[in-house]
């Protein structure tokens, strides 16, 4: 099965339906990351067959659970995941990723320009150091770090209705319990990649 047929197959496994430029512009970034990377160093993973499943559908497993979203901000983006190919697949929404290595938001930077993304930004940041302009609706991480200190590290960037995301392996009791009860509220959802074996979850923190 060729990359086109995989993705359009793993996206309607995912519920999600993509125009025809969404699913080539996709691909457009993933050749592209594939290209950089054997310079930059960019990801582990250089099978094409895996990034797909890897990098493009393990992103846009995100997609249903951030529907109606106005501006998301991307927190330890690196090579633009998972706001480049949730940006590709959710036009009307403003994706912000944020990292502070010059290699990789130059990356993200031709990414955008190259994929003609006209709702995606970069910024090159420690995140303790960026300030929002605009109330956020949702700020998403993969794997970014445990989430005590993904949750210190935007809290000032909270708004009275901004929710976070982070994708895991698995959410550990003891990851959790470090974070305060008192004034987050955690929920974590199981959800099936197709391609991925590997467990994966999504954990949502709601400030209270």
């Amino acid at each position: 099965m060729d990359l086109l047929s995989e993705l359009r197959a793993g996206c309607g496994e995912l519920g999600i339906s993509l125009q025809q430029s969404q699913y080539d512009r996709l691909l457009e970034y993933l050749q592209l990351l594939s290209k950089w990377n054997q310079l930059y160093n960019l990801t582990a993973i250089t099978q094409p067959q895996k990034m797909l499943s890897h990098h493009l559908l393990d992103s846009l497993s995100l997609m249903p659970f951030l529907l109606n979203a106005n501006k998301i901000l991307d927190v330890g983006s690196g090579a633009g995941l998972p706001g480049i190919p949730l940006a590709i697949a959710m036009p009307e929404t403003i994706w912000v990723m944020l990292d502070s290595n010059a290699r990789k938001t130059r990356f993200i930077r031709q990414a955008i320009a190259h994929c003609g993304l006209q709702n995606a930004q970069v910024v090159q940041s420690r995140v303790q150091d960026y300030h929002a302009p605009d109330s956020l609706d949702f700020i998403v991480s993969r794997a970014y770090a445990p989430l005590a200190e993904f949750c210190n590290s935007v809290a000032h960037l909270l708004g009275p209705k901004t929710r976070l995301l982070t994708m895991k392996t698995g959410l550990r009791p003891e990851e959790a319990q470090q974070l305060d009860n008192d004034s987050f509220l955690i929920e974590e959802e199981m959800i099936t990649v197709p391609g991925i074996r590997e467990t994966r979850s999504l954990v949502t923190i709601t400030p209270v």
